[in-house]
């Protein structure tokens, strides 16, 4: 029963993290991400997969900081290092406090999140959600590996959908607007 209610939960933050990519303006980008990570962190540990929860915890923070910016001088290096970190600590909790024993295939699967997530934390300090749009490119994919091996369902549906959505996102928004400056020049 708790994997039924933790794979419900995966869906609805699919929702919310799959829509964000067709969000126009980058604040409403990531708050759309911040209720994702929100729901995918339950998901994950409801799963068992404590380093997705884990990073999850750390995309709620970074979503707080750049909705803050302003307040926060959320482009500021040193939350690049702040968030790198926190992921990086993430990876070594999983084999050292959680236990999970250090293979090289565990290894491998657990640092691809922590990869994406870093990649996306370096994404949210351009302003614009084009930019954003171009690292999902890079975070999608190896999220999706990351998932697979879990059994995570709503996040594996996720991803796929994700790399539609930023791939519609970017034709909507990002061609879309070349082709107008090039045809009213």
């Amino acid at each position: 029963m708790i994997e039924l209610i933790a794979q419900i939960i995966g869906i609805a933050a699919m929702a919310f993290t799959c829509f964000s990519f067709q969000m126009k303006s980058n604040r409403k980008l990531i708050f759309f991400q911040l209720m994702g990570s929100s729901l995918f962190a339950v998901n994950y540990f409801m799963l068992g997969a404590l380093a997705g929860a884990m990073l999850n915890f750390t995309s709620i923070l970074r979503a707080i900081v750049f909705l803050n910016g302003d307040k926060l001088n959320a482009r500021h290096p040193a939350w690049l290092g702040v968030f790198s970190g926190l992921a990086l600590g993430s990876y070594a909790m999983v084999f050292t406090v959680f236990g999970k024993p250090m293979t090289l295939q565990n290894a491998i699967i657990e640092f691809l999140p922590v990869l994406a997530t870093i990649v996306c934390t370096v994404s949210f300090r351009y302003a614009s959600a084009k930019m954003v749009r171009r690292f999902g490119f890079v975070c999608s994919p190896l999220w999706l590996t990351y998932n697979i091996v879990n059994v995570a369902i709503g996040a594996i549906a996720c991803e796929v959908i994700n790399i539609f959505s930023l791939i519609i996102g970017v034709i909507r928004y990002d061609l879309k607007g070349k082709e107008e400056k090039v045809q009213s020049k």
